[in-house]
């Protein structure tokens, strides 16, 4: 059997989208991306880059290993999340098995911390999860978090990238942003003078 060896992508990564950093299902839905000239990038593609974005994002512990169907549960669950912030940005209803896998994620596992009494330390909040459901807890966290960007003051906010042929995901932190990244906004600048210039 011929063996798969994945790239690492992280050196073509663009940088977190605005609102990446109070939304971790946004840089969740960012996971995967469309370049220019072709080029492309899925941080979860593999299990060992999904256990590094599950743990740089405080979802899981970094001493939790991850099997390829975990990797293709946060692939699907990234799938739905992307085709419910696309709805939203385009002001269309959002398929019905999007709606669907989200509320699954929300309810799949418990997502607060449980109560626990440690002897001399007295009581304190943890969470309880196995290893095998370490991702569960994961997509729920995520899920809630998608469904808090939708439905929150920033709902609003939320855009696709406005440089072909990005399709990131972010947060306007004004009104006249539409770029995902610095690179994205000088593409889309430096198309707009060619035009004008032709």
């Amino acid at each position: 059997m011929e063996e798969i060896v994945f790239a690492d992508v992280t050196p073509i990564a663009l940088p977190p989208a605005p609102g990446a950093d109070r939304y971790r299902s946004l840089d969740f839905a960012d996971t995967v991306a469309t370049l220019p000239a072709g080029q492309s990038y899925d941080l979860l593609a593999a299990p060992e880059s999904a256990m590094r974005w599950l743990a740089a994002h405080d979802l899981t512990a970094p001493d939790v290993r991850l099997y390829e169907v975990c990797a293709r549960r946060m692939r699907t669950l990234r799938g739905h999340v992307r085709a419910l912030f696309g709805a939203r940005v385009e002001g269309t209803a959002p398929p019905e098995q999007s709606l669907r896998a989200v509320n699954e994620a929300l309810t799949a596992v418990p997502t607060a911390p449980l109560l626990a009494w440690d002897g001399p330390r007295g009581p304190r909040r943890v969470q309880a999860h196995p290893t095998d459901q370490a991702v569960g807890h994961a997509l729920a966290t995520l899920a809630a978090d998608a469904a808090d960007l939708l439905t929150g003051r920033d709902a609003d906010l939320l855009a696709a990238c406005g440089s072909t042929p990005c399709d990131r995901f972010l947060v306007r932190t004004h009104g006249r942003r539409h770029w995902c990244s610095t690179r994205c906004g000088d593409r889309a600048r430096a198309a707009r003078a060619r035009r004008t210039s032709e």
